[in-house]
């Protein structure tokens, strides 16, 4: 039986490593099978000779995750039309980090930027400027010289573009958005929703091949309103609930109590829309079936 106190310890930081290794995985049911991972060695460890168990653990929890990303399941060669990170609810507070909601960086498009990244470069990237470790705990976790996690957290800057993705949206204008979306497939009048897209939008769905759907990424505001507009059709006769989806106002749509579709959306500095998400595949929708409305 495991040491109660030692179980404890390890619950202390379980939301700490859930959020690390969703970010760094971009799926929560890989997320948890790294966290319970995680877990199991901690129970084979020898704790009288860890001295910062918060420490050991995100070193263990991180290595267990960049592992993951490297094995050929991860590949994504085969992945049948475009890929995007599983949804989560984020209302229930699972995705707190030291009591304090790192809202921006579990957004859709921050987690698309982090995809750019090589597995050491996303790690390094946001154990440092998300989860505020520094360098030397980080080159012990990752096994690597002081100097070259440096080089890896300034390459990762570059290439994700911090600045135009860690933003916070006002809820009032997703709650804006999110009427005058609801309003275009209910009633047809998109005028009020295309006055709040971004000319260069972009619409991507992701099905995995395993349901009906567009499979490239439709860019511009005519190409993406012309497809809601025939998405009229299908989803005007879903259940539509709004919930909090990757720290941003989404939708959830229903077909007899079962999730078939969730929208989330990014916007720009300015708050207008420059991209439209559609979960479509039913692998990564499993988890949303329950209603998580926001209150």
């Amino acid at each position: 039986m495991p040491d109660r106190n030692d179980v404890l310890l390890f619950e202390q930081s379980r939301s700490r490593l859930l959020g690390l290794a969703y970010r760094i995985l971009g799926s929560r049911a890989d997320a948890e099978d790294a966290v319970q991972d995680t877990f199991l060695k901690w129970q084979g460890a020898n704790h009288e000779l860890i001295e910062n168990p918060a420490s050991w653990l995100t070193t263990a929890c991180t290595r267990r995750c960049i592992d993951m990303l490297r094995t050929p399941s991860r590949a994504r060669v085969d992945y049948v039309g475009p890929w995007l990170p599983e949804p989560v609810h984020t209302a229930t507070g699972e995705f707190l980090e030291d009591g304090q909601l790192l809202a921006s960086t579990l957004s859709t498009a921050f987690l698309l930027m982090l995809e750019r990244l090589t597995p050491k470069e996303r790690a390094a990237y946001l154990l440092h400027d998300i989860f505020e470790l520094p360098y030397p705990e980080i080159a012990q976790t990752l096994s690597l010289q002081e100097p070259t996690c440096r080089k890896l957290v300034s390459r990762a800057r570059e290439n994700i573009g911090r600045a135009k993705v860690r933003h916070l949206t006002p809820v009032a204008r997703q709650e804006e958005l999110l009427t005058a979306f609801e309003t275009a497939i209910s009633s047809g009048r998109a005028a009020p929703l295309a006055a709040l897209l971004s000319d260069e939008i972009a619409l991507t769905a992701d099905s995995g091949g395993k349901v009906p759907t567009i499979q490239r990424i439709l860019h511009g505001k005519a190409a993406v309103l012309d497809f809601l507009a025939q998405a009229r059709q299908w989803w005007s006769t879903y259940d539509w609930s709004t919930t909090e989806l990757n720290e941003g106002c989404g939708i959830i749509l229903r077909d007899d109590g079962m999730a078939t579709a969730s929208i989330s959306f990014a916007y720009d500095e300015h708050g207008t829309v420059t991209n439209i998400y559609i979960m479509r595949n039913p692998d990564k929708l499993s988890r949303l079936h329950e209603a998580g409305s926001i209150e």
